[in-house]
Formats: structure tokens, C-alpha cells, sequence
């Protein structure tokens, strides 16, 4: 037996990795069987060179809680070590680990991944243990076995034992304060949050299974207990996308998520060795036109061991939406999330995978259109948002990105350029892509259009102001304008004109007449001589004012638009017959004007409450 003090420049390191790690102090566990895994695979690559004799066997990591001693132990069948290599590895490394931390970070405590980074992993349990044994038998032939003990001081103790199996056990002492993680409830918690699909098989207590045996009126069953392995050692993404078919991949999604009751729509199965290692499955799921969308989904794997489910800044922010595993060796276990976000090797790894999505999403573009097209409303945020968000990838899209119309067709934009190029160019030479973004409420607008030939585009998803922003200022000649922004001869200006049936004198009076009654802090009049059969009065929404408004709703577009009240124009029909009556009349002028302008109200939703009431007596009047 022989004592001696750990060399370290502090009185004691155990008070500050308490006070370090305290908000994030739950995993002690993960880095504790991280630590076992390691020394489980290494032993299982000198078995494969031929540097271990005996048999590699079918090792495995046990958890086990004694609560009657207050104890929690994991216990390994890996690598083991000599009295040199804790030494070594646990006196020496760790803390020359330790005084770099302490030098660097004594006076910052707000980032509690970071400890790790500095081979601190093993102390982690001090953060819930008030003493830490290790009995470890090293696999080298002849090798003795050896017990450490420490008490949460400089101090430690290291002993030789009996211990007839190679590996390693862990056994804390937990503290008063630390009880909780002496449940079997707790535990459990925890090793399915960081170490579900760790590649060696993790065993906590027993489960029982039932067998039948026998045949017939004989035929029983039996009951057996069997070790409860919580973890898929095996998981789908560490498997070659050959060897898998679409339920296994529908089945991971389920174990990923169960209480996720809806499909995916499809996956991407990422796999690539170089310039990085990268594995791992994203699965698109049904997104709604709820642009406030709950992230935190994909889950971050560092060698199968999970390191965070917050990828913001990792991942980008439109690939957030989706749901999955990344797995990469070149990911950081022990650091924050700031450390990740300005690390080289992620950098790398977010520029891949935003490349792989835009390959994926045009193949199966290209694989198979009428899928694809049937898929679009659940998908296109996703792909708005990265057109928006993503440079490299608003270029991958414009292959695949669709813009479909109310009449349920859909062009990529190259197509639907191609195709409205002939009718919908006005004469200064621009292409005008119009569009609605409620097909009930702009019915009347959206028939007004397809009379004269035109398409349609239905465009309502949430960010879809921005979209269109982004579209014009990449082609000066192609102007979107939603169907209500005017009266179509004037979204579409042509060079041919109606006649006036109205003389100018008569337009005048008209618009005073019609001045009379509209309220003009809520409509801007505009006299307009347009067919007799378009109706005689016409509300519409500016496409500038109405669209930065949206903008600033949802982020962008200019400061405070988003709070101003709506503005509209009062398109007056002056050849509509309803004018000439106008004009004429002399008892029921002043209805004529309310009842036109409350329809046109009407055809926009937008009479309500009491203007609705008056409306609807007005209307019985006019028919006596």
C-alpha cells in the first residue's frame, strides 16, 4: 500500500470542479462511461493487431446503485490499468490538466462544458461523490490488480487487491446532497439522454422476459430474468445506407422520437470520410405555416457519445426545423457551445451538410416530381427559410424550389419565367408574377386575373415577404405583386386604354360626391376608367406598404412598419353603370356610395361589428 499527494498548485481543485460544473453537474455519468467505452474499444483494437491474448469475450459496461451504502458503480470489462498507469493517467495527466484550467478559467465560471476540455472528465464525479474508489485489473499478463482511493482532498491511496477479471470499477460514495442520483429512475434518465447509443452495451439491472415452452394443453409460461441492456449499441446512422431499408429508417425515427406520431417525409443519410468524418440521418418532418417552430431536434454525437440537442450556430438555422442525429469524431465532447460554434473542423462540417440537404432535395426532385410537388406545403418553409438564410444553398435551390399556383401547378422559377414571359410582361419591359396569399379572401381578384390569361402563384407561407424581396433585388426585369395590390390593367400595364364614358367634369363631381362619405384617414381614392363590367368600387392593398409591413412583422424590412395600421386604396370604377346612377340620383345618393363601398368591404372580410349591422339594414332599404 503506499499514500501520496496529488501535485497541484491549489489547496484543493475538488471545491472549484464543484462549483465549475454545478449547473451541468449530471455528466458526471456520461463522462464516466465514455471513459469505460474508451478502455473497452482500445482492448478490442489490440485484440484486432494482435496485442492481447485471451479472448476479447462479449464485454459490456454495468451500472449498479446500492442504496444501502449509498454507492453508484460502473463497472467495465475494457483496458484496466496497472498502479503505474493510474499514476499516470489519473494523478499526473488529469491534473497537469488541471492547473491549465485553473490558470485559464479560475476566475470564469459560466461555461461548465469547457472542464473537459482539459482531461478533467474523471473528476467530474467529485461534483456528487464525497470519495471515488477505482478497482482495475490491467489486461497485460501476470499484471496486478490495484485499488486508488480519494477522499475529495490532495490526498489518495493506492493498494493492492485481489480481482480475478481485467477492467476497471468505479464506485462512488455519493453525497447527502447528491442523493438523488442513487434512483433507479434518475439514473436510468441519464443513460438514455447521453449514452442510448453508445457502441458498447450498457446493462442496468435486470428486466424479466417471458418464454413459452411445451405444446398444446401442456403449453406454459415461463419466466426468466435477463440483463436489461438500455442502449442500442448499433444505432441506424453507424450502418452503410445500402444495408438499410425505409422501415428501418421509419423505426430509428421512432426510437429517436416516440412521442412523435406523425411520419417523416423523408431522410438524408449522411456518410462522408473526407475532408472530416460525418455520419448521421436528418429526417424532414410536417412543417405548419407556424413560422415559431420548436428547434432543438437534432441531436449532436461525438463517436455515439451525445454531446447536445442546441445546435444553433452549429447547425444552420433553417436545417434546425428538421429533426435527427449528427455524428462526427472531429466534434469536441467537453467544450461549450461558443467553443463549437468558432471551431475550424464544425465549420467545416455545416457547409457539408447544408451541400448534402440541396443535393438530396434536387434528386428526388428530379427522381420523382409528382412526390416531390405532393410534399411541397410541408417542406417549402424549410426551404424558404434556406434560401433566405443560406446563400450556397438559395443557388442549390432554384433547381428544386417550387412556386405552385392556385390552380395546384407548379414551376421551379425558370419555368414559371418561361411560361408567364408572353402575357404577363408589361410594357416597360418587366415581368409581373402575380400572386394571392388567401385564395378565399382574394377569389374575386385572383377571377379578375385568370380572365385575362394570367397565372396565379399561391405564395402564404409566413417569410414569403422576404422570399420575393430576395427574388427582385437577383432580377431587376421580374416584379411579384400580390392580386389586391391594384386593379389588374394597372399591376399589369399594357399599352391599350378604356375609353371614358365620364366627361372630366363629371369625374369631379363624382369623386366629390364620393369624398362626401369616405373616410379618408382609411382609403385612398383613385378615379380609374376601367371595363363597365369590373366592379364599380375596389379596396386594395399597396404591394410596398403592405408587403415591408409583413417584413417587419416577421423580422426585416424597415423599423416599426410592422406596427402601422393598414392602408388601402379606394379603386372607383367611373365606367360602371352605378356612376351615371350616382351622379343622378338625389334621395339615395349617399346609400348608393356606402352600400358600393361596404361590398367592396364585404369581398375583403373586411366588414365587421357595426359597420356589418348598418350594411345589412341599408340593404333591406334599397330593396323596398
Amino acid at each position: 500500500m503506499s499514500k501520496g499527494s496529488i501535485n497541484i498548485s491549489t489547496e484543493n481543485i475538488f471545491p472549484i470542479i464543484k462549483k465549475f460544473l454545478y449547473s451541468d453537474h449530471e455528466i458526471f455519468l456520461r463522462e464516466l462511461i465514455s471513459n469505460a467505452t474508451d478502455a473497452t474499444l482500445k482492448l478490442k483494437h489490440l485484440f484486432s493487431i494482435g496485442e492481447a491474448k485471451g479472448e476479447y469475450g462479449t464485454p459490456q459496461i454495468e451500472v449498479k446503485i446500492d442504496k444501502k451504502k449509498k454507492t453508484l458503480h460502473i463497472i467495465d470489462q475494457g483496458i484496466g490499468m496497472t498502479e503505474e498507469e493510474i499514476k499516470k493517467y489519473i494523478n499526473e495527466i488529469a491534473f497537469s490538466g488541471a492547473e491549465e484550467f485553473l490558470d485559464k478559467y479560475k476566475d470564469k465560471i459560466d461555461d461548465p462544458g469547457i472542464i473537459g476540455h482539459f482531461g478533467l472528465g474523471f473528476y467530474s464525479s467529485f461534483m456528487v461523490a464525497d470519495n471515488v474508489e477505482i478497482l482495475t485489473k490491467s489486461y497485460q499478463e501476470g499484471s496486478q490488480a490495484v485499488r486508488w482511493e480519494c477522499d475529495g482532498s490532495p490526498e489518495y491511496l493506492i493498494e493492492p487487491i485481489e480481482k480475478k477479471e481485467r477492467g476497471t470499477e468505479i464506485i462512488l460514495h455519493i453525497s447527502k446532497d447528491e442523493k438523488e442520483f442513487l434512483e433507479k429512475e434518475r439514473i436510468e434518465g441519464l443513460l438514455t439522454k447521453y449514452n442510448r447509443f453508445m457502441p458498447i452495451p450498457i446493462k442496468f439491472g435486470l428486466r424479466e422476459e417471458s418464454e413459452w415452452v411445451g405444446e398444446g394443453d401442456d403449453k406454459k409460461e415461463l419466466k426468466k430474468e435477463v440483463d436489461n441492456i438500455i442502449n442500442n449499441p448499433k444505432p441506424a446512422w453507424t450502418k452503410k445506407p445500402a444495408d438499410l431499408e425505409d422501415q428501418d429508417y421509419k423505426d430509428f425515427y421512432r426510437e429517436l422520437y416516440p412521442m412523435q406520431f406523425e411520419e417523416p417525409l423523408f431522410h438524408i443519410h449522411l456518410n462522408v470520410d473526407y475532408p472530416f468524418h460525418l455520419t448521421g440521418i436528418l429526417f424532414f418532418p410536417r412543417i405548419t405555416k407556424n413560422i415559431d417552430i420548436q428547434k432543438d431536434r437534432i441531436q449532436l454525437y461525438q463517436n455515439q457519445v451525445f454531446v447536445t440537442d442546441n445546435v444553433e450556430g452549429i447547425v444552420p438555422d433553417f436545417l434546425q426545423l428538421l429533426r435527427g442525429v449528427i455524428d462526427s469524431p472531429d466534434i469536441p465532447l467537453n467544450v461549450s457551445r461558443s467553443y463549437l460554434q468558432s471551431d475550424g473542423a464544425v465549420k467545416k462540417i455545416t457547409g457539408y451538410i447544408t451541400k448534402k440537404v440541396a443535393d438530396k432535395l434536387n434528386k428526388l426532385f428530379k427522381d420523382n416530381r409528382e412526390d416531390f410537388e405532393s410534399k411541397w406545403e410541408d417542406i417549402k418553409i424549410i426551404i424558404e427559410y434556406g434560401m433566405l438564410s443560406e446563400e450556397k444553398f438559395f443557388d442549390k435551390a432554384q433547381k428544386f424550389a417550387l412556386y405552385p399556383t392556385v390552380d395546384n401547378k407548379y414551376f421551379t422559377y425558370a419555368e414559371l419565367k418561361e411560361k408567364t414571359k408572353d402575357l404577363q410582361t408589361d410594357k416597360e419591359g418587366n415581368l409581373i408574377l402575380l400572386y394571392a396569399s388567401d385564395k378565399d379572401k382574394q377569389h374575386a381578384y385572383i377571377e379578375t386575373a385568370q380572365a385575362k390569361g394570367y397565372e396565379v402563384l399561391m405564395l402564404d407561407s409566413p417569410i414569403v415577404s422576404h422570399l420575393i424581396q430576395k427574388l427582385e433585388s437577383g432580377d431587376e426585369k421580374v416584379k411579384f405583386a400580390r392580386v389586391d395590390a391594384d386593379f389588374i390593367d394597372n399591376l399589369i400595364k399594357k399599352d391599350d386604354t378604356n375609353i371614358a364614358k365620364l366627361t372630366e367634369e363629371e369625374k369631379q363631381k363624382l369623386e366629390g360626391i364620393i369624398k362626401e362619405v369616405v373616410p379618408a384617414e382609411t382609403y385612398t381614392l383613385q378615379m380609374e376608367d376601367l371595363d363597365s363590367d369590373q366592379n364599380p368600387f375596389i379596396i386594395t392593398q399597396p404591394e410596398f406598404m403592405r408587403r415591408y409591413k409583413e417584413m417587419s412583422q416577421t423580422g426585416g424590412g424597415l423599423m416599426g412598419m410592422g406596427n402601422l395600421p393598414d392602408a388601402y386604396n379606394l379603386v372607383v370604377n367611373t365606367n360602371h353603370p352605378l356612376m351615371e346612377k350616382i351622379l343622378k340620383a338625389k334621395k339615395n345618393r349617399q346609400k348608393y356610395v356606402n352600400q358600393a363601398l361596404d361590398l367592396a368591404k364585404l369581398s375583403q372580410n373586411l366588414l365587421k361589428g357595426k359597420d356589418m349591422t348598418e350594411f345589412v339594414k341599408r340593404s333591406f332599404d334599397l330593396m323596398q
